[in-house]
């Protein structure tokens, strides 16, 4: 797909050290500098990300003639760049980091600045792009009136996004949707950030003060906010998971991938959906501190993040149990062992056979609900803390990477049963069934439904099934 990025350039150089000690000349960490990195920020992040992600890109900007902007060009050797002059220094942003831990910033030519040139190169680069993002970082490029003429046009003709900021120009008549942040959002809300309760009112301040088709509030870590012109209810897209640490080019992968999926034709809620998990995997991969993080969060699951969290579990002292089965149509017999099961210790994997796996163990009519949607219901459940697919038949080789302390099965299972009973034991694990609830069974209810034959033999709860 063909995007075109409209916006502020800046650099990004991220000074890495380590601070072991204080400063005899006053109590603050004296930092060791081991290494920088150089990146395009900015709007230049942006449309790094989107080349990153497989994207043809074209980014429209202004560089001034110096070091920094030659560093710039050169962080960006899959774009296509179209700069104009822009009559000030290239502005650069350093982070001083210790230990992975952000402890300043030190910003150089970010203040004022006469509005930049805008080439007949630089419109011309919009030209047959499918979407266009506008990220606009407040420095008087996206205020041209040129170049606002040009973005009004293509806004007519494909979906155009607007990243804005406080200090930026109004969004063009016609762009498919605005995404402010929540501090963004809150000068049009009288200085009041919107948190989840009245995100909905400031997407329809948003509405108000632009001429857009949608406002798309971004609110951090908690979701985003989505309204369409028109009318309808406001649309909260949550996050997938919780993520901490450095949230540098969240919104930057938020907004590309948002652009990206309105020009695939999907719906407005489709596409913030998809962006908001898109998001959130980048940060959980590691976000700009990690080079390949756009890489890592498009892996199905993010293996990194379970892997992580029960590490971290591991290394509190805590106790980690996993189960297993297929979880084919969710019943109270699957709730019931797996709250058993969590209750056994402080961090629960569910063991998951993936389709390809069900199918060779029950027939090609199973399972009757895909892989992705049954660790969605699974990962739903509070006792769940992660959900992990397998394509093996048995789950013998994803128990290795665990390594659980308890190993629960349903309790119509003796240890003579079950295969990987000796595996726990190996590395000092325990094997253990719960309460088994007859009655109950995915095959039954699936009759019942008229999904599929009701088998002979009893359902075994235990295995998932």
């Amino acid at each position: 797909m063909r995007i075109a990025v409209v916006g502020d350039a800046l650099l990004d150089a991220d000074v890495h050290g380590s601070a072991q000690r204080l400063s005899p000349d006053g109590p603050v960490p004296v930092v060791d500098v081991e290494e920088t990195r150089q990146r395009a920020g900015g709007a230049g992040l942006a449309a790094r990300l989107l080349a990153e992600a497989g994207h043809e890109v074209s980014f429209v900007t202004a560089l001034g003639d110096d070091e920094a902007g030659e560093a710039l060009r050169g962080s960006l050797p899959d774009v296509g760049v179209a700069a104009g002059p822009s009559r000030a220094p290239t502005p650069v942003k350093r982070r001083l980091l210790a230990g992975g831990q952000v402890v300043a910033r030190m910003d150089e030519g970010c203040g004022a600045a006469p509005p930049p040139c805008v080439t007949d190169e630089m419109l011309t680069a919009l030209e047959g792009a499918d979407a266009v993002l506008v990220s606009d970082y407040g420095r008087g490029l996206c205020a041209d009136a040129g170049l606002r003429a040009a973005l009004r046009t293509r806004a007519a003709e494909v979906p155009l996004v607007w990243d804005p900021h406080p200090r930026g120009a109004v969004p063009v008549e016609g762009a498919a949707a605005a995404t402010p942040n929540s501090s963004e959002a809150a000068a049009l809300l009288g200085g009041r950030r919107p948190g989840r309760r009245d995100g909905g009112r400031a997407a329809a301040a948003v509405l108000r003060a632009w001429p857009v088709r949608a406002a798309v509030v971004t609110l951090g870590g908690t979701g985003a906010v989505a309204l369409e012109r028109g009318g309808g209810l406001p649309l909260f897209v949550p996050v997938p998971r919780t993520v901490g640490g450095d949230a540098c080019g969240a919104g930057d992968r938020f907004a590309g991938a948002l652009a990206a999926h309105l020009a695939a034709g999907g719906s407005l809620g489709m596409a913030v959906e998809r962006s908001v998990a898109e998001a959130s995997a980048f940060l959980a991969a590691g976000g700009v501190g990690a080079p390949d993080a756009l890489a890592r969060s498009g892996e199905a699951g993010t293996p990194p993040v379970w892997e992580e969290r029960l590490a971290a579990v591991r290394a509190d002292g805590g106790t980690i149990v996993a189960t297993g089965g297929c979880f084919d149509l969710l019943h109270a017999g699957h709730a019931r062992t797996l709250a058993a099961a969590r209750r056994l210790g402080d961090f629960l994997v569910v063991c998951l056979n993936s389709d390809a796996s069900v199918r060779r163990l029950k027939g090609e009519d199973r399972p009757l609900i895909r892989e992705r949607d049954r660790a969605e219901l699974l990962e739903a459940l509070g006792c769940v803390d992660a959900v992990v697919v397998f394509d093996e038949d048995s789950p013998a080789s994803v128990l290795a990477r665990l390594r659980p302390d308890v190993w629960v099965k349903g309790g119509d299972y003796g240890a003579g049963s079950l295969p990987e009973a000796s595996a726990i034991a190996g590395w000092g694990g325990e094997t253990v069934t719960v309460p088994f609830h007859p009655a109950r069974s995915t095959t039954a209810l699936a009759a019942a439904l008229g999904a599929a034959p009701a088998a002979p033999q009893r359902e075994r709860t235990g295995r998932g099934r």
